[in-house]
């Protein structure tokens, strides 16, 4: 495939994520790694020698708006912090670039709106950056589901977590209004795979947290209400060894899936039984489920077509973990 028909990428912000996702521009299909940007001096140079050795003249700022400015960029991959993403993707929208914005998008659904708005005005392809949802293994777990094999799903269940290292510590220096803590870097995925198994938003959240002296929460865990006796629960931690599965239990029987966050070498397992006595563990082929949404995007951005994560799923997201962050802080069932 010629440079022609590959989307040119710049990256905005040296995180650690492009560990992973630099490697995954360049062996996509379908991207080419251009540039990237740092507010750090030095910094945007030293992640692409560190992960993208192989790409050859990719230009590296040390302020984040000649990224932007440069012509040559496309599409944008936005890790910045948190409570920085819903601001910095509608400047990069409006410099006429693509968004692949990490989660969370933003902090509420208003600013959400604002980046809709704003791609509609420009003609950009705009996504949130689960790329969790990418990997093979849920589409078979969802293949199972619709199958009929489980009957009726009633209970779904999302555990994520693990110890924090002092290199992380950083993660809990803004409160959770400001993005900072569990629930907008770890919570976030477990709420949004938990939404993956019901067709509508749940009617009502309920929650409890552990705080530090910041505000933001290193533990959290609650239940959101979906009617008819349906419910998903959810637990995460930075103080609790690593987890990142979920499991979903219908009337006839049960899926579980056990490691989410796929490193691009492992081998995926998923287990199902059922009522009448069934029992399958499913070893899955390997695959990078970065490359996949870098792919993904890609061939969005350049047909015009529609992204897999719409922004009324984002918006869907934010508006359950606010209503969750809300009845944590106040003791209270919150209805959405």
């Amino acid at each position: 495939m010629n440079d022609q028909i590959k989307l040119r990428w710049g990256i905005l912000g040296a995180a650690r994520v492009n560990e992973r996702l630099m490697p995954a521009i360049a062996s996509a299909s379908n991207a080419q790694l251009v540039a990237c940007a740092s507010r750090r001096p030095g910094a945007a140079e030293e992640t692409v020698r560190r992960y993208a050795p192989a790409c050859s003249g990719v230009k590296t700022y040390d302020s984040l708006e000649p990224l932007l400015e440069d012509e040559q960029v496309q599409a944008v991959y936005l890790p910045l912090a948190n409570h920085e993403h819903a601001e910095w993707t509608v400047n990069a929208i409006r410099h006429g670039k693509h968004v692949l914005c990490e989660k969370p998008m933003a902090l509420n659904v208003g600013d959400i709106d604002a980046i809709e708005a704003e791609a509609s005005k420009h003609g950009v392809t705009v996504m949130e950056g689960f790329m969790y949802r990418f990997h093979p293994q849920h589409a078979r777990v969802l293949e199972l589901i619709r199958s009929g094999i489980l009957g009726e799903i009633r209970t779904v269940k999302a555990s994520f977590s693990f110890m924090m290292r002092p290199a992380r510590v950083y993660r809990l220096a803004q409160s959770v209004a400001n993005g900072g803590g569990a629930m907008w870097d770890i919570g976030c995925y477990a709420i949004h795979a938990l939404r993956m198994f019901f067709e509508h938003d749940p009617l009502c959240a309920n929650a409890m947290a552990k705080y530090v002296d910041s505000g933001a929460d290193v533990s959290s865990a609650g239940v959101l209400d979906y009617g008819d006796g349906r419910y998903a629960q959810f637990d995460f931690s930075f103080e609790r060894a690593r987890r990142c599965e979920y499991e979903v239990i219908g009337t006839q029987g049960g899926v579980k899936c056990h490691v989410v966050w796929q490193l691009p070498g492992d081998v995926p397992v998923i287990s199902w039984w059922t009522e009448d006595g069934r029992q399958c563990e499913e070893r899955l082929p390997v695959a990078d489920h970065f490359r996949l949404e870098i792919e993904h995007f890609s061939q969005c951005a350049l047909s015009g077509s529609a992204p897999a994560l719409s922004l009324q799923d984002a918006k869907s997201n934010c508006r359950v973990i606010n209503a969750a962050v809300q009845a944590a802080a106040e003791k209270r069932m919150i209805y959405l």
